[in-house]
């Protein structure tokens, strides 16, 4: 019988399962939302003037509306796909991926279009929908790294 390189055998990864605990999945959140913070911080950071007061209110910001934005975007999700048993690495991933690519595009494209905006020619429109998408690739790939690192925080391997 082959073993994979954390010592549990092929067999034993068809029969085992990840697990988790309400208090571990809270951890996560937190972790997710304090890994928000830094991200915030980090590009308050590279801003035009950012002194110590205003890294600490990016930071504070960051990591509390990080932490609100998992509890209700990516957990309902995370939530549907635990309960149908795809908990793996690369679900985690996925979800953060998707989820803050959705957002953040929402977020520069006043809500796709359903919220008022300023007036604006096609090429402007289309230059907003552009950039947004460009940029949310970019968060997207750190949302899912802050994804995959909730998901170690939050699960265990069960047999």
């Amino acid at each position: 019988m082959g073993y994979n390189h954390i010592g549990v055998t092929m067999n034993d990864m068809r029969t085992g399962r990840h697990e988790t605990t309400l208090d571990r999945a809270g951890l996560a959140i937190a972790v997710g939302g304090v890994l928000g913070g830094a991200v915030a911080t980090g590009l308050a950071a590279l801003g035009a003037e950012s002194g110590p007061l205003a890294l600490v209110a990016a930071f504070m910001l960051g990591s509390l509306l990080c932490a609100l934005a998992i509890t209700a975007v990516a957990a309902p999700v995370w939530i549907v796909l635990h309960a149908t048993g795809r908990r793996r690495a690369g679900h985690a991933a996925l979800v953060g991926a998707a989820t803050g690519f959705i957002v953040f595009v929402f977020g520069q494209t006043y809500g796709f279009g359903m919220f008022y905006a300023p007036p604006s020619d096609i090429q402007t429109l289309l230059f907003r929908w552009a950039s947004a998408a460009a940029t949310s690739l970019v968060l997207a790939a750190i949302a899912a790294l802050i994804g995959l690192i909730m998901w170690r925080v939050a699960y265990r391997w069960e047999r």
